[in-house]
């Protein structure tokens, strides 16, 4: 637990030790222009920035002539004008892209380092002040042997008419895997280590039906294989150990967020309908009915209340990886992805996002969830709470720190990119 938050917190010190050098440094002009960070900005509107004085700097007092001394920048300074200058939209640009890494923990991967890639653009024939396309590309390595790499976009077309929303993951790792059901995850002599492997691609394609609905089709494809299973394989339940998934629905959704990883106010209701019938090729069919009601509104002066509710429900024979799952990055952060999985899952969160200064900001939350397989299994209450801190590290895009804790024992250290919800 103590090295737990040591690496939170010398994380933390680098990053603000270098968000300082970049306000501070000798170029005046960037100090002038480093805007706040925008986690509860009131315009939705990206008002173009004024430009840095070229890329390099000017020291000292210049006359107004041409023999005015220019001194090149070193490793470091271009090291910190990077990230100085990661926030500033550039309109001189079509494809606006950045990269930051940072360190992350669980108490099943170890220690490990990911590196995030955030880039803005607008398709041909979008207006200035809607909202920018973007593509989040992240990969990940841990002591443990974990390694992943992905990468999940939104692509916003001309006057919102359409857009394409996609998610593409691979990941390989030594796993644990507790069974099915509240009472299976919550006992840790169930804990059975397996090496895992997952393969998932995820696209959503929606038209404009009326202002802020959007009706769309979902396509997916799930690749999961688990290996090295050598006690408790009664947990199964006799399902395969190795599975093949294939999908397709239809989503609804209303969103008037003003953007969407990193929303200032507005709603975002949505309900995804999937299904994987036996003649798509699937040995386990079933089908999901998702949902998630979120919303956002400015409290005071910086400050933004988030709130999220969420749920999955399956129907039929979805196999052991494919059940509703508990924890993650996104809701019940804190609890590890999967320890707790059932036929169905709902959760809750609200979260207080707080601007503290020039490009930084903080974020604590409270939240409770459950997995359960009939309305009479649904008696058990998991609580979760944490806290957070935010850098904008571009034109608000948020990298985030998040420390999340669950039941006693039950705690995570996350480092990734846009906000949860």
């Amino acid at each position: 637990m103590r090295n737990y938050f040591v690496i939170f917190l010398v994380t933390l010190l680098i990053v603000i030790a270098a968000n300082g050098s970049v306000v501070h440094a000798g170029d005046g002009c960037l100090a002038d222009t480093v805007p706040p960070m925008s986690i509860a900005n009131d315009s939705a509107a990206y008002v173009q920035q004024s430009e840095l004085c070229d890329s390099v700097a000017v020291y000292g007092s210049v006359a107004a002539s041409d023999t005015a001394v220019v001194k090149k920048r070193n490793a470091i300074q271009r090291f910190f004008d990077y990230f100085g200058n990661a926030n500033k939209e550039r309109s001189d640009k079509k494809f606006d892209i950045s990269f930051i890494g940072g360190p992350f923990y669980n108490s099943a991967l170890g220690v490990g380092i990911g590196v995030v890639g955030s880039g803005l653009y607008r398709i041909k024939g979008c207006a200035r002040e809607l909202q920018p396309s973007n593509v989040s590309i992240f990969g990940s390595v841990s002591t443990t042997g974990f390694y992943m790499i992905g990468i999940r976009g939104n692509n916003i077309f001309p006057e919102e008419r359409f857009r394409i929303n996609y998610t593409m993951n691979f990941y390989s790792m030594p796993s644990y895997f507790w069974g099915i059901g509240y009472e299976n995850g919550n006992n840790d002599d169930n804990r059975t280590k397996m090496d895992r492997w997952q393969a998932e691609i995820k696209g959503e394609f929606m038209a404009k039906v009326a202002e802020n609905f959007y009706l769309g089709v979902l396509l997916s494809w799930d690749y999961i294989r688990g290996g090295g299973v050598e006690k408790n394989k009664y947990l199964f339940e006799g399902m395969d150990l190795i599975t093949r998934n294939y999908g397709m629905g239809v989503t609804l959704q209303y969103d008037s967020r003003d953007l969407i990883n990193n929303a200032s106010r507005g709603v975002y209701l949505c309900v995804n309908q999937m299904f994987r019938p036996h003649w798509l090729w699937n040995d386990y069919a079933f089908s999901s009915t998702e949902f998630i009601a979120s919303v956002y509104k400015q409290v005071w002066k910086g400050g933004l209340i988030a709130g999220d509710l969420r749920g999955k429900f399956n129907f039929g024979d979805p196999s052991w990886a494919m059940m509703s799952k508990l924890g993650g990055s996104t809701a019940m952060r804190g609890y590890y992805e999967g320890r707790y999985r059932d036929m169905h899952y709902m959760a809750a969160q609200v979260e207080l996002r707080q601007h503290i200064w020039r490009r930084n900001g903080a974020v604590v939350w409270v939240g409770a969830g459950n997995v359960f397989h009939d309305g009479k299994s649904f008696k058990h209450i998991l609580p979760n709470y944490g806290f957070g801190y935010r850098w904008e590290f571009k034109k608000r895009v948020n990298v985030r720190l998040d420390v999340g804790f669950g039941k006693p024992g039950q705690y995570s250290f996350m480092f990734n990119i846009n906000e949860a919800f």
